[in-house]
């Protein structure tokens, strides 16, 4: 009988700190663990007795990549609990706002941190020095989309204008409209990145997923909608956690997402195409069926062409949007406070973001609970990993470790971004 253990001290080309443990015995696995020691921060804990109009100021600092997320769950939340309707301006331009975000976030991950993975590099720098090119346009889509944060949100990272009700002030159309010509680079550009990213070689891994993202009839839903899963009915956002659940693990700080019953769900680009693909806009659909994909996909390491095609989708939405910007009325509608609970979701670049928020009649926060992507995919990664395990005996140690890290990675987890994986340890006992 032959036992395995690979063990991964501190995972990089992610965010956050953690570190991977497999141990497996006779080509099946004992023991997988995705060891999350990052302290926690506490945000619900620290919302509590703020007044409601900080909120999405204080959650955007949860996440430098997706701030906007952040504050687009909590925004409509709080909307949701004072029974405020915005403007359609408001809701469009939000929108807008998200796709700067997913822009950003998608190009980094795609070139920056699964690329080089992909091609056999160990890292973007090593890239760098054989396809300049590709890493130049790649910083050039990633800043395109820091840009739009920065004309509507004050600033490209953490951005400030974004407030319960709608917007504290409307952005300038001057600095928005001067962005068309680069939108437009940047879409012929993601268009190449899908080409690109089908070109790519994908270790094999097929696996039965049920796969969660919200969804709506008349566009990609990103900025709200209902959640749907591909093995369950829709539920609407605010009965999101009574489906699905978090429990603590002896082994991780990060709360794990389970369903009612007990199983492990998919959110993120894979679970968003799989479910939303006839809303993709005409570019993005078009794309999508040149590139000739069998959906659903079912491969997490494929998760980089779902992002790519969620690019040119976030480029052609963006440059529709932009074009519409015509800003006119009150940006903020008004508020009347009272106590109540509300709920709200929004599907941030790494899956579906859920907070909800109880607020008493001056408006002060009593409760809030935060559910964040990562925390739901952990438990599906550890079991991809399983799937993973009878691969990983016939391979050397670093290629098995390799192989391994990869498919953490991507997942995009949100631990936090570092350049690699530090020390392995591998023991083999006999």
């Amino acid at each position: 009988m032959m036992s395995k253990l690979i063990e991964v001290p501190a995972l990089a080309r992610v965010e956050g700190e953690g570190g991977l443990y497999i141990r497996f015995k006779n080509g099946q696995a004992e023991e997988i663990r995705l060891k999350i020691y990052e302290p926690p921060r506490f945000f619900e804990g620290f919302l509590q007795g703020r007044f409601l109009q900080e909120v999405p100021d204080i959650t955007a600092r949860i996440c430098g990549i997706c701030p906007v997320a952040y504050q687009m769950s909590s925004v409509q939340a709080l909307e949701a609990a004072l029974g405020v309707t915005i403007s359609e301006q408001v809701r469009l331009l939000r929108r807008l706002m998200y796709c700067g975000e997913y822009i950003e976030s998608h190009a980094l991950h795609i070139y920056l941190l699964q690329a080089p993975d992909l091609l056999g590099k160990e890292s973007v720098l090593e890239l760098a020095a054989v396809a300049p090119d590709v890493v130049k346009n790649a910083l050039r889509l990633k800043k395109i989309g820091n840009d739009l944060l920065k004309a509507i949100g004050g600033r490209s990272v953490h951005p400030v204008n974004a407030c319960v009700g709608g917007f504290y002030r409307w952005p300038d159309v001057g600095p928005i409209r001067a962005l068309l010509p680069d939108l437009e680079w940047g879409l012929e550009a993601s268009l190449e990145t899908v080409r690109w990213a089908l070109t790519l070689p994908y270790p094999e891994l097929e696996l039965d997923y049920e796969f969660v993202a919200l969804h709506r009839p008349d566009e990609y839903a990103i900025y709200d909608g209902e959640v749907w899963s591909s093995k369950r009915a829709p539920v609407p956002v605010e009965e999101f956690d009574r489906v699905y659940l978090e429990e603590h693990v002896p082994h991780s700080n990060a709360l794990h997402g389970r369903t009612i019953d007990g199983n492990v769900y998919l959110v993120g680009p894979l679970a968003r195409l799989n479910l939303n693909h006839e809303q993709l806009s005409p570019i993005a659909q078009k794309a999508l069926r040149e590139a000739d994909l069998k959906l659903p996909l079912r491969n997490p390491y494929k998760s980089l062409i779902a992002r790519a095609i969620e690019l040119v989708e976030a480029y052609e939405t963006a440059i529709e949007l932009v074009k519409q910007y015509h800003p006119s009325g009150k940006s903020q509608a008004p508020l009347t406070l009272k106590t109540s609970v509300g709920a709200g979701a929004s599907e941030a670049p790494r899956g579906l973001l859920f907070h909800r928020y109880a607020v008493n009649d001056q408006g002060m926060v009593l409760r809030a609970r935060i559910v964040p992507p990562t925390a739901q995919n952990l438990p599906r990664i550890e079991a991809d990993l399983a799937a993973l395990v009878p691969q990983l005996v016939s391979m050397s140690n670093e290629e098995a470790t390799l192989t391994a890290e990869h498919l953490v990675r991507s997942y995009d987890p949100c631990i936090s971004c570092a350049t690699h994986f530090l020390r392995v340890q591998i023991e083999e006992v006999k």
